[in-house]
């Protein structure tokens, strides 16, 4: 079986209002990339990768005149994927949707959310003190997760949690202590969102359910100066790096990160600098598993078309990274 996660950089504006394809030579959301460019590496990237189930990050929007399945289900059709059916859970009002995209001959996916007293549906609001004046604070996802229950065609099940985290980007900031101040507080809200999935993760582990928890998550270890003010990234909160290893989420990636914090660390996304006209390279995307999963070997890979050999030597493949996204998919491939 083989899992991916993809964030697709603006994967909504390639289908109009009836959720069509924009196949036609109209700018996308890609910087200098035209629909049909984008499409085209879509395709070729979705039908390289060959997945069983891709969590689709960005996915196109749903709401009262637009479906993401529909949306998702004519793009599979355009390229022939394998995986040809797709879910999603609670929607969201930024046109980026979390979706599962898959092969409904291998897996059978069900939308399953789950609530504790500690950690209430993902699509509520939690109480937490993230300013430390001892009020709590309403957290909310801007993007709840997908939560899913998940039998293949062999029998075995498992849990899967699709992600994405906000953004500690200060967005509209005009000064730089306006830019500081938007960034901490960002940055509170992205660990809050954090530790109520970890509460969901604990839960799931507690239960003995194996565990993938995979997505977009802005964040991982040193990835910015406000790191050290709080002690941990949100990515080692999930993974739960203080906790016993039996309650701990495994990947690889992060894994080398936090062994390597000077050297040469792998990377999920690429993005351009406008005010440096550099491109800047970020760990973001990630495949987590609990401790059962990790102990059955998975094969992890993150497509990147210059980090990867096999990418980088095929052109086509290299060309669609390149075109499709900022962001490049990340799979795991595990035996069962």
């Amino acid at each position: 079986m083989r899992l991916a996660t993809y964030n697709v950089e603006w994967f909504s504006s390639l289908f109009d209002d009836d959720d069509n394809l924009l196949d036609d030579d109209g700018w996308s959301g890609r910087r200098d990339v035209t629909r049909a460019q984008q499409l085209a590496a879509l395709g070729h990237v979705f039908g390289r990768l060959d997945a069983d189930a891709v969590m689709v990050i960005e996915a196109p929007d749903q709401g009262r005149h637009r479906s993401t399945v529909k949306a998702l289900q004519g793009f599979s059709e355009k390229f022939g994927l394998r995986a040809r059916s797709a879910m999603i859970g609670f929607s969201n009002d930024t046109q980026q949707e979390i979706a599962l995209l898959y092969d409904p001959d291998s897996i059978t996916p069900r939308h399953d959310p789950r609530q504790s007293e500690d950690a209430p549906y993902f699509d509520q609001v939690l109480g937490l003190d993230v300013d430390v004046d001892a009020n709590l604070d309403p957290i909310r996802f801007s993007k709840p997760p997908l939560e899913l229950s998940v039998e293949t065609a062999s029998g075995f099940a498992f849990r899967m949690i699709g992600v994405h985290a906000k953004s500690k980007a200060p967005h509209g900031a005009r000064t730089d202590a306006e830019a500081t101040r938007i960034s901490i507080q960002n940055r509170r809200k992205q660990l809050a969102q954090c530790i109520w999935l970890r509460r969901r993760v604990l839960t799931h582990l507690n239960d003995g359910d194996p565990l993938v928890v995979l997505g977009d998550f802005n964040d991982g270890p040193g990835i910015d100066e406000y790191e050290e003010l709080f002690g941990h990234s949100g990515v080692e909160i999930v993974l739960g790096t203080d906790f016993k290893a039996e309650t701990q989420l495994f990947d690889p990636h992060v894994a080398m990160a936090l062994q390597r914090r000077l050297g040469a660390q792998p990377t999920t996304a690429r993005f351009f600098n406008w005010h440096t006209k550099r491109y800047l390279s970020a760990l973001l995307d990630y495949i987590m598993v609990s401790p059962d999963i990790a102990a059955m070997k998975p094969s992890w890979s993150i497509w990147h078309p210059f980090d990867d050999p096999a990418c980088w030597r095929d052109e086509d493949l290299r060309h669609a990274l390149l075109t499709a996204s900022d962001h490049f998919p990340v799979t795991m491939d595990l035996d069962v």
